[in-house]
């Protein structure tokens, strides 16, 4: 054979080879792709979920107020004078009539005497005065006495019982100052720190107290509400007593309770807020005057609200709204209408009714129509993800491991 023809021969098969290896992998490659499976499903997300509930809850307004007490005396004395005793110990407890204070009566007891003796003489030269009168006027009608006598023995009879009344006023004088030595309490209530000791002078009616006094049982209570709440508060005042729960801000369980008395006429000029008194118990002198407290004034009771924990509420571009437990074990996103907070509850005015199933947490992981897994109704498993949390998927070298080998 010819060399050139045989060198075009061979070239020739070379691309007719090629061309078909090239064909053959190309018929090849789908053959070899796997066929795709649909997507993977996404996991239940475990949730708590809790019960809408139909309940009567108050309807109230949280305020801070103070304490005041029912009585407040200070004891400033009447006369002057040295303290010679001194009948209690700071911080008893006192009742009217009780000694506080003595005050060194013996000037006054001398200035009552004076006054005692005084009138006792002019009480008898009075009655001298009176039995001469009578005497002389039996005389006129005989002249054996002028008309002139007898008017003077008028006048002096006259002018000795005016006498006596001013000394009458002069001992019941010395008779007040006297006993202003011994002050005793006007009240029954604690006393404070006093101010002198024995042997100390005090000026009467000073402007500075010896001791004061208040009153512990009961005790007011003196709150404000902002002008915005006062139509309200108006409006449950005048059906009735309002009742209010007071309780220190460190001990929130300790409540006890009182009743609104006063509302005050006038809303306060620069602060837009009005003055409200309660009267409350305080036997166990729990409270203190002057004690910061925080009240909380009923104004009535909602019989049938919607109450649902705290907890599920959750806040959106659209407002506050909740998830909502279908029975296909799937959620829906429901908006709602928040009322009044009670501690871990709150009410919900619009949006839930009771009853109805709603998420209390793992809300992050959830939207409308994902599938939950309520770990509530599911026996304790230590393994188990947290709420919220959705099942991990098994490690695929795990379960390499775990499967039988293939031959």
């Amino acid at each position: 054979m010819n060399p050139i023809h045989s060198s075009h021969w061979q070239k020739k098969s070379g691309r007719v080879r090629s061309l078909s290896v090239v064909l053959f992998v190309i018929l090849l490659l789908p053959a070899c792709q796997k066929k795709a499976g649909p997507p993977p499903q996404r996991p239940p997300v475990n949730v708590h979920l809790g019960e809408a509930k139909s309940q009567k809850v108050p309807l109230y307004i949280d305020e801070i107020g103070a304490c005041v007490a029912l009585q407040s005396v200070s004891i400033i004395p009447q006369v002057s004078g040295a303290i010679t005793k001194i009948a209690f110990q700071d911080g008893a407890q006192v009742k009217p009539g009780d000694l506080l204070f003595t005050i060194d009566p013996r000037t006054y007891q001398a200035v009552l005497d004076k006054a005692l003796a005084t009138i006792q003489s002019n009480r008898a030269t009075l009655e001298f005065s009176r039995s001469q009168l009578t005497r002389s006027e039996s005389l006129v009608k005989g002249n054996f006495i002028s008309s002139q006598d007898i008017d003077n023995l008028k006048t002096q009879v006259a002018t000795l019982e005016a006498t006596v009344k001013q000394n009458e006023a002069e001992v019941t004088s010395a008779q007040i100052n006297l006993e202003y030595c011994t002050i005793t309490s006007p009240i029954e209530g604690k006393t404070g720190v006093r101010q002198v000791d024995v042997g100390d002078v005090v000026t009467g009616y000073a402007p500075t107290s010896l001791l004061s006094i208040q009153r512990l049982d009961p005790l007011y209570v003196d709150f404000i509400v902002t002008e915005n709440d006062l139509p309200r508060v108006k409006d449950y005042f005048t059906k009735g007593s309002l009742n209010v729960q007071v309780y220190l801000p460190e001990r929130p369980k300790d409540i006890r309770t009182g009743e609104m008395f006063f509302l005050d006429n006038t809303v306060q000029v620069g602060t837009g807020t009005v003055k409200l008194r309660a009267l409350m118990q305080n036997k166990d002198h729990y409270f203190w005057p002057g004690q910061f407290v925080k009240v909380r004034l009923i104004l009535t009771e909602i019989p049938d609200a919607t109450v649902v924990p705290y907890s599920a509420i959750q806040i959106g571009h659209s407002g506050p709204f909740v998830y909502v437990a279908k029975e296909d074990k799937t959620v829906e996103l429901r908006n709602v209408t928040l009322g009044q907070r009670l501690e871990n509850d709150i009410v919900i005015e619009k949006g839930v009714v009771p009853a109805e199933k709603i998420v209390l947490d793992g809300q992050l992981m959830l939207a409308p129509g994902v599938t939950i897994n309520a770990v509530d109704d599911q026996p304790t498993d230590p393994s188990a993800p947290a709420p919220g949390v959705p099942p991990s998927e098994p490690d695929d070298k795990e379960n390499e491991k775990a499967s039988p080998a293939k031959e």
